[in-house]
């Protein structure tokens, strides 16, 4: 058994394909095929089920390739800690975010990123939480920027900001005059939520059991965007959280949005990553760079 082998059985398990594993280990598929064959004689269990069009992990296979992971992991920290020894700011550094925040964050702190550390390559991920979190535990990822609360005692939780929510409805609705509203004005509206797996449907429904309100039934989106049109359509009302609604994302003339009064709902954002890694003293720098939003950003815009 060595690196190489294991290495070329994650390939097929994440590819699911010989070919495609192949070309991604950069070898012939019969050479990475008969290199599975041979692990799979080394171990005395067979690791894959080979189909004609696809292919699966046997029930073993699925733990051999966990136990894999986190030894390629364990290999490539080693890699990393020697590294950073001698140069701690330069490197790659493969960060996970997910869809209803790393759009509208990056473009306001990407550039003091890059400016703080000319020498990083930072690889980013844009996945649902969940992924980002398996990612992470199995040493695909280095570190996550991800809404609270998470309860994983094998992660160091570093929080960045709280970003707060705003009620955005149609311009002809009722509440489109207010120019703040409280959170128990919400008892007994409807609002529009994305669908399952995207943490901000967890935290909108947290404000739903808080306020009153409840899921408007028969819609779920699949991406804030498609969220911003259906209140623009005048089919309902939603939250949305704040830095989604500034500079440069253009400003809707068919929505009003309306801040909370008082302590606002809000999420609070965090850099995570594993409490083994490496790569900790350099992280808490990184998460340092990240948490410099600029204070206005964080505030409704004057157009609400």
């Amino acid at each position: 058994m060595n690196l190489r082998d294991l290495k070329y059985l994650l390939a097929l398990a994440d590819h699911k394909h010989f070919g495609r594993a192949a070309a991604a280990s950069f070898v012939s598929q019969p050479t990475l095929s008969t290199q599975i064959r041979k692990l799979e004689e080394e171990l005395g269990v067979a690791l894959v089920e080979r189909a004609p069009r696809r292919v699966m992990l046997t029930p073993i296979g699925r733990d051999i390739v966990e136990r894999a992971r986190r030894v390629i992991a364990e290999i490539d920290q080693m890699a990393e800690v020697a590294r950073r020894s001698q140069d701690p700011e330069a490197g790659t550094v493969r960060l996970g975010l997910f869809p209803t925040l790393a759009p509208y964050l990056l473009p306001h702190v990407l550039p003091a990123v890059r400016e703080r550390f000319p020498r990083l390559e930072l690889l980013l991920v844009e996945e649902k939480t969940d992924q980002i979190l398996a990612r992470l535990r199995d040493g695909r990822l280095d570190a996550g920027i991800l809404a609270l609360p998470l309860h994983d005692e094998q992660l160091h939780i570093e929080p960045l900001f709280d970003e707060p929510f705003l009620l955005a409805v149609p311009r002809g609705h009722p509440m489109a005059r207010q120019e703040s509203l409280d959170l128990s004005q919400l008892d007994d509206q409807h609002l529009l939520l994305l669908e399952e797996g995207h943490c901000l449907r967890d935290q909108a429904l947290d404000v739903c059991r808080l306020s009153g309100a409840d899921e408007r039934d028969g819609f779920r989106a699949t991406s804030l965007e498609t969220l911003r049109q259906m209140v623009a359509s005048g089919v309902g009302i939603t939250l949305l959280p704040v830095l989604a609604v500034q500079p440069p994302v253009p400003v809707s003339p068919d929505i009003a949005l309306l801040p909370f009064k008082n302590q606002p709902p809000h999420r609070r954002i965090a850099m995570v990553w594993r409490r083994s890694s490496a790569m900790d003293a350099f992280l808490q720098q990184l998460a340092g760079a990240f948490r410099q939003v600029p204070a206005a950003l964080l505030q409704p815009p004057r157009a609400a």
